[in-house]
């Protein structure tokens, strides 16, 4: 019963950040962008936007969309992994801008480094923005900066910065789209006796062992541990969490009509401190 009211009571989330793998946005195959996939995502914000509700898009795909059009089979150092978001993040957000703007919809890019949100400066100037972006209808698309980050001063994955954006601007639902239904209690890739986890009321050291030596596909960097670690941050600043499958983006809306979609993780709010949790990192 617990979990048919929470799915219920998504229907009335007004601020969402939905997190968008790398996987999920381009072609196996090729690596380059899936564009009948992403207009369907785009179509579906939009409609999240238009029923009156702030959305923020946090997007992963710059590395493997600049990759692709390089022409790279793979990336050796640090420096071709920057120059290639530089070059994919143009892409990524064009063909945003592109789709969105089909929908009547504008868009906004947001680069987030750590140390912008160290800095309480930089981090309410980060918030400011994100209030007036809202305010004034726009989509705000997120993306770690990595043609600037170093792996010693980076989120580490765009599980957890989404959790970190959520809890930033006080959003009351993260939705992560994964390659996977949601929650199993082991890996279903392997072991196909895993059961699916429907509800997750409490995340606790059981909880979060089951994560443990997971992976994420060849175009993205997070596994399971790092969404049980956005399950922890989002729920502990009061937002419910989904990790559902993108295979198809029209879940969406059949998880914010409350269908049975998705491993759905409980909020329970209580005093969070970002730069905490952002220090230990």
């Amino acid at each position: 019963m617990k979990n048919e009211s929470a799915r219920a009571q998504l229907k009335n989330k007004q601020r969402i950040v939905i997190k968008i793998g790398s996987s999920s946005l381009v072609h196996a195959e090729t690596g380059r962008l899936n564009l009948p996939k992403i207009e369907i995502l785009c179509r579906e914000v939009a409609d999240l936007r238009n029923q009156g509700k702030d959305v923020v898009l946090v997007s992963s795909g710059a590395i493997a969309v600049g990759k692709a059009a390089m022409g790279l089979a793979e990336l050796r150092t640090l420096k071709q992994k920057q120059a290639c978001a530089a070059v994919g993040q143009v892409r990524l957000m064009l063909i945003y801008q592109k789709f969105f703007s089909e929908y009547g919809h504008e868009t906004a890019q947001i680069l987030l480094t750590k140390e912008t949100m160290l800095d309480e400066t930089s981090r309410e100037n980060a918030r400011n923005t994100f209030e007036e972006l809202f305010s004034l209808g726009v989509i705000p698309i997120v993306n770690e900066n990595d043609t600037v980050e170093t792996y010693d001063i980076r989120f580490g994955d765009n599980d957890r910065l989404s959790a970190i954006v959520t809890a930033l601007i006080h959003a009351d639902l993260l939705m992560l789209m994964s390659d996977i239904r949601g929650l199993y209690t082991d890996d279903p890739k392997t072991n196909p006796g895993a059961s699916f986890i429907p509800v997750v009321d409490i995340i606790d050291d059981t909880l979060m062992e089951m994560g443990k030596g997971s992976t994420g596909s060849s175009f993205g960097t997070g596994g399971m541990s790092t969404k049980l670690a956005a399950a922890q941050i989002s729920t502990a600043a009061g937002a419910d969490m989904i990790i559902a499958e993108s295979e198809d983006f029209r879940i969406l809306h059949r998880i914010i009509g409350g269908e049975e979609e998705g491993t759905l993780f409980l909020a329970h709010p209580h005093e969070f401190y970002l730069m905490d949790y952002l220090e230990t990192m």
